[in-house]
């Protein structure tokens, strides 16, 4: 998918493609020279160091906008992409159904699993249904809800994680927002079936930790995984917003650095420029590596499974 919003740092690369774009024309409408030819070469040639250049030195806080890029697929764009037979389910039983978060059961590769995921809005309307990708406790007790389902049925779990937060509203506060949360970290810990995590966008603080519990958690090459966002963390330390991209580079939250800290388990390389570039490539690509992870869980004992997950959330946060 191409898309038509364009983040500041992407300018120059758009400025060139515009440039390759009017030779090309020009062929079409002028005759095919040698000269036209071999200057097409050299811009084209250009394009790819001038893209190497700028995606192989993003900021993290470029990182951070390119993880929110309006036109970044979501988990309703992977799911038909990377599973078949997908059933969404919907309800946590007690309250709702919360939108926010997505649902269901589908198979890979003709292997039954459960998916659960955030979803955020495209436009106006879908983002007011989808509360921006925040969800409330009953998302948090649904997704609990599938997971013992797909315990009960022996059925893997993959989590797609992309949200600024769980909702912060007094409703959802008045419903039990943390002890949603802290369930789910509790079950998730020692649920007996296989659990892979896939940030694919934003992983901000709790609310991506409600469904982030997992053996294995990977992250897309431009999304960023934290207990705050860079706003938030700098209008507690500034009391303003002005100090975001250091408050980025201070949280250190991007794939490389998490990867670095041993807080995750792997990165997903994404489509030259970022995953809203092609669909279809990003998708292949996690699809591959869920496939791999899957393989190496599904050898595994459940007890083996559970006793390396606790050990590998227990060991986080300990220096030297």
């Amino acid at each position: 998918m191409s898309s038509n919003i364009v983040l500041e740092f992407e300018k120059p690369i758009l400025d060139l493609r515009n440039q390759i774009q009017k030779a090309r024309e020009q062929l079409l409408t002028e005759g095919s020279t040698p000269a036209r030819l071999k200057s097409i070469e050299q811009l084209e040639h250009n394009l790819t160091e001038l893209e190497d250049d700028i995606f192989q030195n993003l900021t993290n806080w470029q990182k951070v906008q390119l993880s929110r890029h309006p036109d970044r697929p979501y988990t309703l764009d992977y799911i038909p992409r990377i599973f078949e037979n997908w059933v969404e389910l919907h309800g946590d039983r007690n309250v709702g159904d919360d939108k926010a978060i997505i649902t269901g059961f589908a198979t890979i590769d003709n292997q039954a699993i459960a998916v659960i995921g955030h979803q955020k809005g495209r436009n106006t309307k879908q983002r007011q249904m989808r509360n921006f990708g925040m969800a409330n406790p009953e998302g948090y007790r649904k997704a609990l809800r599938i997971m013992k389902l797909a315990e009960k049925f022996n059925r893997p779990v993959i989590c797609f994680i992309d949200t600024p937060g769980a909702y912060p509203g007094i409703e959802a506060e008045e419903r039990g927002q943390g002890e949603a949360i802290a369930r789910n970290l509790k079950e998730m810990s020692v649920l007996k079936v296989p659990i892979v995590c896939v940030i694919i966008g934003e992983g901000a603080s709790g609310g991506a930790l409600g469904i982030g519990v997992g053996d294995k958690i990977l992250m897309q090459q431009y999304t960023w995984y934290s207990v705050i966002s860079p706003e938030s963390c700098s209008s507690i330390l500034w009391r303003s917003w002005d100090y975001k991209e250091k408050a980025a580079d201070a949280l250190q939250l991007s794939s490389e650095q998490m990867l670095n800290n041993k807080l995750i388990d792997g990165i997903i390389p994404e489509p030259r420029g970022g995953a809203h570039n092609d669909y279809e490539l990003a998708a292949s690509l996690i699809k591959k590596e869920l496939m791999k992870q899957l393989d190496e869980l599904n050898a595994l004992t459940s007890e083996l499974r559970i006793t390396n997950r606790i050990d590998k959330f227990s060991n986080m946060g300990v220096y030297a």
